[in-house]
């Protein structure tokens, strides 16, 4: 659950480790809490262009793990846990879209009284709509979604990549 207090925590955190991350060239992609008294879960989840690695989180695990024993933000013991936003991660803003153009994409979306699934290539955003194209070959076709009409979306797998 997140009281006031959790957030003022993440707050205070999140002003901590912001200079050491940009410096290092990762972005804050997430972070949040879990659990509570002994044993409390701070997760930073981070990004940037090019991928996060395995020894990205090493690399930042490290840097943060020194700036949070120093400032001493926890009254109990508390685990570190750095990861990158995964392989099929929300997308959650315009931005997000325009980075990952090209990229497949799985969108759930209202279409009047009902909801519906598409999947395909990302590909246009504009400041309202995004474009997936969907199928192959001669079974290609666009849908334009409204930004607005979107319930979720997030990166799908694109095993024609590998």
């Amino acid at each position: 659950m997140v009281t006031p207090s959790t957030t003022s925590q993440l707050d205070r955190i999140r002003e901590l480790i912001l200079p050491t991350l940009s410096f290092l060239g990762y972005e804050l992609y997430d972070l949040a809490l879990a659990g509570s008294g002994a044993s409390t879960t701070l997760r930073v989840r981070i990004d940037r262009p090019e991928g996060v690695t395995l020894d990205d989180c090493e690399r930042v695990s490290k840097s943060v793990s020194a700036l949070l024993d120093q400032a001493d933000p926890f009254p109990t013991r508390y685990e570190l846990e750095v990861s990158s936003p995964g392989a099929e991660r929300p997308l959650r803003n315009l931005e997000e879209y325009r980075r990952f153009i090209g990229r497949r994409a799985n969108v759930r979306y209202r279409l009047g009284d009902s909801e519906q699934v598409a999947e395909g290539r990302l590909t246009a955003v504009s400041d309202d709509m995004i474009e997936l194209q969907l199928g192959e070959g001669k079974h290609l076709r666009t849908v334009a979604i409204p930004l607005l009409d979107i319930v979720s979306s997030r990166l799908a797998v694109d095993l024609s990549r590998h």
